[in-house]
Order: C-alpha cells, then sequence, then structure tokens
C-alpha cells in the first residue's frame, strides 16, 4: 500500500527527466561544442520538452482528473504536487533557452547570420518585405474575428498563430491568424545582406494592420500550444469493428484533437487577453509560458544549412566503419556460424546486418526470416530486404508494432507494403507492447534445422545507427536459436513466454530474472567476496529493481551505472547508497546502448548481457523486451571494456550527486570524450 512516504534516496521520474533535459542544454550552452551543433542542441532541447508536454504531462492532468489523490510510489508527490513542481521547473529551463539562444545568435552575426524581427529591418528592405507579404503571403492567410458567428477556432498542436487584439466601436475583439501553411517558407531573406533572414510568423505580426485594416490593432503575439498526446489504444479507442491497423489510423486522428496542455507567447499580453485565451483553452495560470527566443525552432537546420561550408562550425565528419572482424566478401551466415559477431553502432557500420538479410533473401538453405519492427528508416533497406526474400520465395513473419509512439503512420505504411509483398504481418499483443529488437533466421542443412539470431539494443533503422549508441549481437548459438523460435511462436500465437533459460525475456521473465542475478552479487558479498554490478541504459525508474540495488549497496556491493536519462535512484546516500555510483553522458551522439553486468568483468562467473529493455516499469513489466547473454568471450570482453571506457568519460560525463544535482566529471586525468574514443579505436 502507498503511504505517500519518500524515501531520501528516491527520486521523481518527472523531475529527473527535466534534470536529463537540462543537460542537453547545457551541450547548446558549452562553447566548446561547435556552434552549429549548439543550435541542434537547443532545437533538441525544445522537441525534448514539447513531447514531454504531450506524452508525460498530458498523462498526469488524466492521473489527476480519475484520482486526485494518487501520489508517485517514489516520492510521495501527487498528480497536482507533479505538475506544478514541473511547471515551476520547465519555466526556469526555458528562461535557460532563451538565454543560451540570444548567445548563440549573437555567435552567429559573427558568421554573418542574423535572425532579425522587423523593428530590425533597415529602411531600404521594408518595401520589399511589405510587397512580399501582400502579394506571396496575404492571399493565403485566414484571419478570424472571434465572435457569435466566429467561434473560437480550434489551434492544432505545436502550429503558430498571431494572435491581434482589435479595437473597435463596441468592445475589444480578438483576431487569430494561422501562421502555419505547407506554401510558406519559414524563413524569409531579407534583400539588402546575405544571410540576414526574418521568420514568416514575425512577418505576418508585423503586418497584422493590413489583415485588420478596419479595426485598431491594440496589441499583438504570437502564440502556440501543445496538446496531449497520451492515449491508450487498446483501452480507449479499440474499435471491434476496425482491423487494428484501422483502428491505430482512428488513433492517430483522435490524438491530433486532444485538450491542450501548454500555451506559449512571444509578446507581452494583456492579462485580459491571456484570461480570454486560457478559458477558450481551459488551462490554468501554471500552464501559460512566456517565451523571449523563436516559439520552434526547427528553422535553425536552415541556418545550419546555410554555413555548410564552414566545416568548423561542425562536429568533424566521422563515417562508420566496417568492422575488421568481418570479412565483406565472405558469407555472413558461416562468418557466424564459426563465432557470434558483434557491432557496435555508430561507430561500426550497420551494413554487415543488411548484409546478412539479403544474403538470406537469396540462400536457398534458408526457410524462413522471424523480425520484430518498432521504428525503422522513411526508406528502409531492411525492410526492402524482407520484401525480397518474401518476393523469393521465403517464409517472412514481420511484427511490426503500430503503437511506437509518433511513429505509428511510418509503420502502418511498412506493413501495407510487407503484406503486399506477401510477408505475414502480426501486431503483437494486447495491451503490451513488443519493444525487443529480435531477428531470426532459420536454414536447414544436412545434419538438420539451424538458427542465426540476432538481438539488439537499438531499432532496425539505419538513420537511428548513424546517431544513437547501440550494441548488435549475431549468433548461431543452438540454445539461444531454440528460445528465440519460442519467442517468436508466442508472438505469432498472441502469447507470453512464461519460463527462459537463456534469454531474458519480459513481462514475465526479465525482472524476476534480474533480481536474482543482483541476489547472487549480494550472496557474493555477504559471503566476503567482491561484488560487483555494471549497468548501462537510458533510464532507470522500476521500483522494485532500486531498492534490489539498495539493498545490494547496503551489502558491499560495489555498482557503476551509466543512465543518460531518467534515474529514479540517488546515489551516495548515506547507509542506503554509499557504494552506488551514477554518471549520465550526454553528447554528440545519443547514449542507447543497454547493457547488463553481474560480476567482477574479469571473473570466470561474470555475467554480461545485452537488452532492448531499459529498468523501467514499463519495460520490465509491460512490454516484450529481450536481453541475451553474451556467451563468446572475445564479444563478452569486448562489451565490459565499452562499458568501463564509458565510465573513465571525464569530457561528457556528468556524475549524479546525492542531493540529485548533477556535475561535470573532474579528475586529474587525461581528457577522454568515450564517444571519441570508440570512433578511434574502430578506425
Amino acid at each position: 500500500m502507498n503511504t505517500g512516504k519518500k524515501q531520501k534516496y528516491l527520486e521523481n521520474r518527472e523531475l529527473s527527466w527535466l534534470k536529463f533535459n537540462g543537460r542537453v542544454l547545457e551541450e547548446a550552452a558549452d562553447k566548446s561544442v561547435p556552434l552549429c551543433e549548439r543550435i541542434s542542441f537547443l532545437s533538441i532541447f525544445q522537441s525534448n520538452l514539447d513531447e514531454f508536454f504531450m506524452v508525460r504531462v498530458g498523462s498526469l492532468y488524466d492521473q489527476m482528473l480519475a484520482d486526485k489523490n494518487a501520489r508517485d510510489n517514489k516520492t510521495g508527490m501527487t498528480s497536482k504536487e507533479q505538475l506544478d513542481a514541473i511547471f515551476a521547473a520547465s519555466k526556469t529551463l526555458s528562461e535557460q533557452k532563451d538565454n543560451v539562444y540570444r548567445e548563440c545568435m549573437k555567435q552567429l552575426e559573427k558568421e554573418g547570420i542574423e535572425c532579425v524581427r522587423f523593428s530590425d529591418i533597415l529602411p531600404e528592405d521594408k518595401a520589399y518585405l511589405e510587397n512580399y507579404f501582400t502579394e506571396s503571403l496575404l492571399p493565403l492567410l485566414s484571419p478570424q474575428v472571434i465572435g457569435k458567428k466566429q467561434p473560437f477556432p480550434f489551434l492544432k498542436n505545436k502550429e503558430i498563430y498571431a494572435v491581434v487584439v482589435l479595437g473597435s466601436k463596441g468592445s475589444d475583439k480578438l483576431g487569430i491568424i494561422p501562421c502555419s501553411n505547407e506554401v510558406f517558407h519559414r524563413v524569409v531573406e531579407v534583400p539588402s545582406a546575405k544571410g540576414r533572414y526574418i521568420l514568416v510568423e514575425e512577418l505576418i505580426l508585423h503586418f497584422l494592420p493590413l489583415v485588420y485594416n478596419h479595426y485598431t490593432v491594440k496589441s499583438k503575439s504570437l502564440i502556440r500550444i501543445i496538446r496531449n498526446a497520451d492515449i491508450d489504444v487498446d483501452e480507449a479507442f479499440y474499435d471491434e469493428d476496425l482491423d487494428y491497423r484501422d483502428s491505430m489510423e482512428k488513433l492517430i486522428r483522435t490524438r491530433r484533437k486532444l485538450c491542450p496542455v501548454k500555451l506559449e507567447h512571444s509578446r507581452v499580453l494583456d492579462d485580459t487577453v491571456i484570461e480570454k485565451l486560457r478559458k477558450e483553452l481551459k488551462l490554468f495560470p501554471e500552464q501559460v509560458f512566456f517565451s523571449e527566443s523563436p516559439l520552434e525552432l526547427s528553422f535553425l537546420s536552415k541556418i545550419q544549412d546555410a554555413l555548410r561550408g564552414k566545416k568548423e562550425l561542425f562536429y568533424e565528419k566521422q563515417v562508420p566503419r566496417l568492422p575488421a572482424s568481418i570479412d565483406g566478401e565472405r558469407s555472413m551466415i558461416s562468418q557466424i556460424e564459426e563465432k557470434d559477431r558483434l557491432l557496435s553502432y555508430p561507430f561500426e557500420s550497420m551494413k554487415p546486418f543488411i548484409r546478412l538479410l539479403q544474403e538470406a533473401g537469396q540462400d536457398k538453405s534458408v526457410v524462413s526470416i522471424r523480425m520484430t519492427l518498432y521504428r525503422v528508416a522513411k526508406n528502409s533497406q531492411i525492410v526492402e530486404a524482407l520484401i525480397d526474400a518474401a518476393e523469393n520465395g521465403k517464409e517472412v513473419v514481420v511484427l511490426v508494432e503500430l503503437r511506437a509512439r509518433f511513429d505509428e503512420e511510418n509503420n502502418i505504411e511498412w506493413s501495407r507494403r510487407l503484406e503486399d509483398a506477401g510477408c505475414r504481418i502480426i501486431y503483437g499483443i494486447d495491451h503490451i507492447k513488443v519493444h525487443s529488437k529480435l531477428c531470426q533466421i532459420t536454414y536447414k542443412k544436412e545434419d538438420g534445422i539451424h538458427y542465426i539470431t540476432q538481438i539488439g539494443t537499438g531499432n532496425y533503422n539505419e538513420k537511428t545507427a548513424k546517431l544513437y549508441t547501440d550494441l548488435s549481437v549475431m549468433t548461431a548459438d543452438k540454445a539461444i536459436g531454440e528460445e528465440a523460435a519460442e519467442v517468436f511462436q508466442a508472438l505469432c500465437l498472441a502469447q507470453l513466454m512464461e519460463e527462459t533459460k537463456q534469454l531474458l525475456v519480459a513481462p514475465k521473465c526479465l525482472q524476476n530474472k534480474v533480481l536474482a542475478l543482483i541476489d547472487g552479487e549480494i550472496e557474493k558479498a555477504n559471503a566476503g567476496k567482491e561484488g560487483y554490478i555494471g549497468l548501462k541504459m537510458n533510464a532507470l525508474t522500476d521500483k522494485v529493481i532500486i531498492e534490489k540495488l539498495v539493498e545490494a549497496s547496503k551489502a558491499g556491493v560495489k555498482i557503476d551505472m551509466v543512465i543518460r536519462g531518467i534515474c529514479c535512484l540517488r546515489p551516495g546516500v548515506k547507509d542506503y547508497t554509499e557504494n552506488i555510483r551514477v554518471i549520465s553522458i550526454v553528447g554528440r551522439y545519443l547514449e542507447h546502448s543497454r547493457i547488463y553486468i553481474f560480476g567482477r568483468p574479469e571473473t570466470e562467473e561474470c555475467r554480461v548481457y545485452i537488452a532492448s529493455a531499459d529498468f523501467m516499469t514499463r519495460n520490465t513489466t509491460k512490454r516484450v523486451e529481450i536481453a541475451v547473454p553474451l556467451l563468446e568471450k572475445e564479444v563478452k570482453e569486448r562489451v565490459c571494456g565499452i562499458f568501463n571506457l564509458t565510465l573513465r568519460d571525464n569530457v561528457k560525463a556528468r556524475e549524479l550527486q546525492s542531493d540529485g544535482t548533477y556535475l561535470r566529471v573532474q579528475n586529474s586525468g587525461v581528457e577522454l570524450n568515450s564517444q571519441e574514443c570508440f570512433f578511434r579505436l574502430n578506425n
């Protein structure tokens, strides 16, 4: 039973995530990062925050309405208390973002790029811009004056609108104009000086008097809203009369109309206007945010494009290499039969895995290819290889998880193409997302059935394989192959694995086995031996595992964790987590690989896994996830080496303190940027 009691070593999930996004913003502020990469981090910060409000804030609002007494199981905070804390922290971060944006813009001016407001426009440009507005923009605008015959319009999620207070003979009126249009160019070049730009919404805002020429423009601003996007498709929108794919399309349409959770404005507005907007949008005062910087920052990519010729403003180009351990001329299947093969993205190329799929599609001995797909690239060579295999007569079974949030439309389209090519498509299990990264090739030789099994930490996505750090192991091990075949059999029957011997398979055979592995290290410590746990993942929120890690720390087990994002456990708390160290690395590449190590890497009994699962309750008990043991000594040692080198990072690593703050790692050793080091080691 939840008492609402807060343990001093526990952290709120949402506030921990906001600290992570603050670390992203730190990269945008870091002058050692190339300027054009800094503005990328600014854009990432904003898109991260948008999604956080759409999903997590939306979910908390739903929770608050359903049960106002519901509490976070780690800090005892009610939904309302969490929301209040989120809004306060978000406003602080937004102010910091404005400061970082302002500083980046100053630096861009030195490079000949300037993004201006109309008040900064030179006289000789004003006539040109007015003509551009009247000829190219005005005919495409859809202005509205709010009144009895023109009710308050539906405002689209994340789109920018100009809002104007109009003086008339009677009472003041409110006007609204959408500033987004597929025909508009967001960035308009000012003709008198190369590299001088104005945003289209600023242009529209300035020329509002030409639109509302029968009124007096008393005040004006730009606004943008964020809508709730948190929908449970299985419970809320599953329609027995529709097939699953059609249900997902219905979900996407519905999501676009969910209630607002945030209002942003870029000019100071009269309180009465804010009140009117809040009333129409059904928002509380704390959900209104003021921003000095533009409300949407994706336009920064256009500025980057204008500066491509200045290589010093970007990271040095790094190209994933083909692993030296893999022969590009020999059969992939035969090489994997010899020994397990590991790929480390983005330092190594995904091409060997794609070549494996292409080879399997042509190999006469191959009977079937089975794969789980969660997020795939827009132009996916992997999916094309599956289509070719099906057209060559292979049995191709693909579980396409349509519930990959915000990737549903892409997955729906790929599922149709795969189905049209003759692949067998399944959609997984009701109420359980399939998040595992599992591929299996089944082939027949004279001595019987054989398997090539691939299990990874990241999606089958060629684009993210160049941006995310992930691991992928390919093995011909019979025991792993047979158990992976059982996993696919269960998925095809919409069932869950009840027991496993080799793999850790959530939701029923991962959390319990992880707990048992931690217990094994506790037993070592209690016997006077050295217990050790090393974990690398995106997030740690599973309270059951957290409490077991605390128990291990209290027993004297040394625990090192590399957790990029949310971490609900505070290390270094006296009598609880004194033997735990947590670092977060935010750098050029998104840290995404999951590694579990139980036992000192140099010992025989050390168990090492790579996995698709973070230690979040949603991953460990509510999704199909897979962790695979690394059995080959060479692969096992290499992954332990990757983990240990990451722990030594003193350039991009921040260490979590016992009070919940993060401080950059500082020591007297030689500077070590682990991501840069991995590229050098693989080249």
